[in-house]
């Protein structure tokens, strides 16, 4: 059995794993560790879920699935990177680039029709989104700065933009009718099978039946009403332009796979709404979906002069908006996918409120968030500095992270119980017995949704947390709100937890808008928190702070305990990849920053060691902390500039130090023997090396593809050095 799976990802992640994964391989090997690779990326998936339409050598084996497996057994060790989380758009260009390498696959059914259609789309719709991380985090989430990036971070402070107490910045949720406001929650007493039906004048509908729950179950019921966020997207876009800020829209559509799409689309339809009320048919007709963004509206109504004159008139009426990519006039209502919440607001914060307008200048912004859920924690941070001024990473504590999500726990919007309201009517979740847990009366177009979370996951998380506050001995606050119907369920099952451990006196609980104004006091003053939250909140979380502290979130320590004894070692974050291929693409300069991968794979080592009592594995583990340590110390991260170092010069870098660790070493002497020309040689050849690898950088590449790259164009860019190559072996 391989000891160590490395996942074979998509873009930026996976371009620097053609670089690193051999060096990797190379190390591992000393100690008698293998690492293998399992495909979870976009094509690879794509691929697994359609055999029949593919010969016999085009054929994938679905390693996402096996995946899934390992994960629940004692024996994973996964280095999990960050993945595509598809939008519809992306799908849709992956589909068409297979498509054209000779796979034959099947469209994207936009609207399907026959039975054959829904039943090709509803295969496709089980890729989109975060399809990925509910299969693989059979765990709850420990998600920190590791020490040296911290202790970087701190001696090397990033710039933080200034923020004044009278930026017009500000976020503008609903005032009410949105899926916070709307939520009911109830723990189910005995094990369920429920299904989801909604009654109309016409009759009943199954919507979804067969959901097992097991006794313990959080199971929550909520839906937004269409019509309020209608009314809300024109008055900010009105509001926004009486103010002269920026327009922005900022939602998840990638993890909230099917809630968040729609209410980008009814985004996008507010913001050109008179075009919409004149040339609506006509658009449809050209094939127009709201959802699928402005950029594809556009592609599809440029040969339409009077339709493309409206728009054009339409914008020039409207507030200038928050855009992607002013140079190329990309907007924030381009492509869902390209505006996500937890990188973008982080971001705009960060830069002290300011969001780049279509003339390339920053501008004060409204940040429009339609639901409040987690809203005020974004409101709260901007607020903060305003108060108080910028944070100072020099001096800040950390936030640290303890996330429930084991067992795809509190999936909102993503959830296959995510439903778009055909008519007007009552959707009720009705379990085996006849009792009705949970109704709503709707409207057509409302999106109702139901997520759930386990006993055995709440009861993790909150252990997890308990050991955590434990080893740091710091503040530790529970991000709930006790006035939330979902988070009152959960504090039912914290309070007796923490009693019974006799550590309730350690915790505090706190609703997420006070949970944030508290932990920004704290590492004001240089102390460290743990903050204990849900699953949303935890993706928001493991960027907002990690932005502000070290000025990105792919550098974070990020260790998912599996609940039945493995381990799995995330990353970090991949929003900014797509940027990055761009770059390499036409610049061959890949500035993606592997020290997400340095730090998971310590973890892992280290995890290895104590799982399979391998000693060798342990002496490798530290010399990685060492080799991390090194490329901090001497600044040898990618630069964003072409010219300059990239990753590939970063993993020559982090070679080197990883092998003098090892040849310095006293604890295994065959190591250190092993080891000791590989480091000679590396220094030896320094100027050599680096030399060969400066060379390549300046002209376009062809990579062969982008969601499926051609593996030897890309290795031959990506490991452009003759010479360490063949150190490497």
């Amino acid at each position: 059995m391989t000891d160590i799976i490395y996942t074979k990802v998509d873009e930026a992640p996976e371009l620097a794993s053609a670089s690193f994964l051999p060096i990797i391989q190379k190390f591992a090997a000393a100690a008698g560790v293998s690492v293998g690779t399992k495909d979870i990326s976009l094509a690879g998936r794509i691929l697994a879920t359609f055999p029949e339409y593919l010969n016999e050598e085009q054929r994938q084996s679905d390693d996402l699935a096996e995946l899934g497996e390992l994960v629940k057994t004692p024996e994973a060790n996964v280095i999990k990177l960050p993945n595509i989380s598809a939008s519809v758009p992306q799908l849709v260009a992956a589909i068409k680039e297979l498509q054209s390498k000779g796979f034959a696959l099947p469209d994207y059914p936009e609207a399907p029709e026959t039975d054959a259609d829904k039943a090709v789309r509803a295969r496709y719709d089980a890729i989109k989104g975060s399809a990925v991380n509910p299969v693989l985090r059979e765990g709850n989430s420990d998600r920190r700065a590791a020490k040296a990036v911290k202790n970087f971070a701190q001696k090397n402070p990033h710039r933080m933009g200034d923020w004044s107490a009278d930026s017009k910045t500000h976020v503008s949720s609903m005032a009410g009718k949105d899926f916070v406001s709307n939520e009911v929650s109830a723990t189910l007493t005995k094990d369920a099978v429920a299904k989801i039906v909604l009654e109309t004048t016409a009759g009943e509908t199954v919507l979804k039946e067969g959901i097992a729950y097991p006794a313990g179950t959080v199971v929550d019921a909520t839906f937004m009403s269409v019509a309020a966020l209608k009314d809300f997207l024109a008055a900010e876009i009105e509001k926004t332009k009486s103010q002269g800020i920026l327009f922005s829209l900022h939602l998840k559509a990638t993890m909230m796979k099917v809630s968040d799409p729609i209410i980008f689309g009814h985004g996008v339809k507010a913001f050109l709404a008179p075009v919409f009320e004149k040339h609506g048919a006509a658009m449809a007709d050209l094939g127009v979906n709201p959802n699928s963004g402005l950029g594809d509206l556009l592609a599809r109504v440029k040969d339409n002069a009077e339709i493309t004159a409206d728009i054009d008139a339409c914008m020039a009426d409207r507030p200038p908006m928050y855009m992607v990519d002013s140079d190329k006039g990309v907007t924030n209502l381009h492509v869902s996918s390209d505006v996500i919440i937890d990188a973008s607001m982080p971001a705009l914060i960060r830069a002290g409120g300011k969001g780049w307008g279509p003339d390339g200048k920053e501008a004060d912004t409204n940040c429009v968030i339609p639901d409040n859920s987690y809203a005020p924690i974004y409101d709260e941070t901007i607020n903060f500095f305003k108060e108080n001024g910028k944070l100072n990473p020099a001096t800040a504590g950390t936030v640290q992270n303890i996330g429930l999500m084991a067992q795809k726990a509190e999936e909102y919007g993503s959830h296959p119980t995510t439903f778009e309201v055909p008519e007007a009517g009552t959707v009720k979740m009705i379990l085996d017995d006849g009792t009705v847990l949970h109704e709503h009366t709707v409207e057509a177009g409302d999106i109702w949704r139901s997520a759930s979370t386990r006993k055995a996951p709440i009861e993790d998380w909150v252990n997890l947390a308990i050991a955590r506050q434990k080893a740091e001995g710091c503040r530790a606050i529970f991000w709930l709100d006790a006035d939330r119907a979902h988070d009152a369920e959960l504090i039912a099952y914290v309070k007796p937890i923490l009693e019974a451990k006799g550590v309730a006196d350690k915790f505090e609980i706190m609703a997420p808008r006070a949970a944030t104004r508290a932990s920004l006091e704290t590492i004001t003053k240089g102390e460290n928190t743990i903050a204990i939250s849900g699953n949303v909140l935890r993706d928001y979380l493991t960027d907002l702070f990690p932005i502000l502290e070290l000025a990105t979130s792919a550098k974070m320590l990020s260790i998912v305990k599996l609940m039945n004894g493995g381990g799995l070692f995330e990353t970090g974050a991949g929003g900014s990849a797509p940027k990055h291929v761009q770059q390499l693409n036409e610049e061959n300069h890949l500035r993606w920053d592997s020290l997400g991968e340095f730090c998971a794979l310590g973890e892992s080592l280290t995890f290895l060691a104590e799982s399979k009592n391998n000693p060798k594995a342990r002496v490798l583990g530290q010399a990685v902390d060492e080799a991390t340590q090194g490329i901090l110390d001497n600044a040898r991260s990618p630069s964003r500039k072409v010219g300059e170092p990239d990753n590939r010069d970063s993993h020559y870098w982090f070679a080197r130090y990883w092998a003098e660790a090892l040849a310095a070493q006293s604890d295994d002497a065959e190591l250190a023997n092993h080891f000791a020309p590989i480091a000679e040689a590396l220094a030896a050849n320094e100027k050599k090396i680096l030399a060969e690898l400066a060379a390549v950088q300046g002209p376009e590449v062809d990579l062969g593809g982008y969601y499926k790259t051609d593996a030897s164009k890309t290795a031959a860019v990506m490991r452009p050095s003759q010479t360490l190559n063949e150190i490497m072996g």
